[in-house]
């Protein structure tokens, strides 16, 4: 079934109240609070945000709390959860119009979320709510895709065994890596797209996202760039062989970069970039 809400995940360092936007200085296309003006159609309209993946949720919800203030939003609230959701918690996700996922520790929200009533509750209206955006940033964009790098290690060279997999929240068929440009994440995101030649690699850089619709139709809004990695025609690799510690190689790797307005079908692999600058 093609779901009808939207999803925008965020490469993370999205410009907020208390930080300072590196992307002002260096990247020519940056506007200030761009991303997080993506994440609801009217100032009205709730946002829940969700904390479970940071360690310090008072902290992220004063960030956020003065930003939304300063961008005009007027509905919105936080929910840390930890355990089995509870009726108000089910009816707030019900009456929201966008669930935010912050960052922190993709694994934690994974842990909390998987096989519970709330994350039922937010497939079903991914799915069959058209007027419904599920938005996540840095960790809380890696947990969407559904493998999820739980553990790496980033490094100069792609080595066996030095990654960790899990299932992620599977609201999108691929897998999801943030601060990718910023933390030098190829390596980490190839080698896992190695080992799941079926499904694309994401690598969002920091203030930059993609605005997916219909499931699968993705568009990159922000300052920097999204780099897609496909090893779906892959010829020779080590990677099932590779002994414990030793190098990994990979011959013909497909990247497409994406940047401000450009479309990816992340189904297909078609490239649309007539609206890009």
């Amino acid at each position: 079934m093609t779901p009808k809400g939207r999803l925008i995940i965020i490469g993370g360092k999205e410009d907020k109240s208390e930080t300072d936007p590196e992307m002002k200085d260096v990247n020519k296309g940056f506007i200030p609070k761009e991303i997080l003006k993506l994440i609801v159609e009217s100032k009205d309209d709730r946002i829940e945000v969700i904390t479970t993946a940071t360690s310090e949720p008072k902290s992220t919800e004063k960030t956020y709390r003065e930003t939304f203030k300063k961008l005009g939003y007027s509905n919105f609230g936080f929910l840390y959860i930890t355990e089995k959701a509870n009726s108000e918690s089910l009816q707030r996700i019900e009456d929201a119009k966008t669930v935010f996922f912050s960052g922190g520790d993709q694994s934690k929200i994974c842990n909390v979320l998987k096989n519970s009533k709330i994350l039922e509750r937010i497939h079903k209206r991914y799915l069959l709510d058209e007027k419904f955006t599920i938005a996540g940033t840095s960790a809380g964009a890696m947990c969407l895709s559904s493998v999820m790098i739980s553990e790496a290690v980033n490094g100069e060279a792609m080595i066996g065994y030095d990654l960790k997999l899990d299932e992620g929240l599977r609201f999108l068929d691929c897998i999801i890596d943030t601060h990718f440009v910023h933390r030098s994440r190829f390596g980490r995101l190839a080698h896992a797209v190695i080992l799941n030649q079926k499904i694309l690699g994401i690598g969002l850089g920091e203030d930059t996202s993609l605005v997916v619709g219909q499931g699968n139709i993705a568009t990159c809004k922000g300052s920097g760039m999204v780099i897609i990695i496909s090893s779906k025609h892959i010829k020779q690799t080590n990677v099932e062989t590779v002994k414990k510690g030793c190098p990994i190689f990979a011959e013909n790797l497909i990247i497409d970069i994406l940047t401000e307005n450009c479309k990816i079908n992340l189904t297909t692999g078609e490239f649309d970039v007539s609206e890009a600058e």
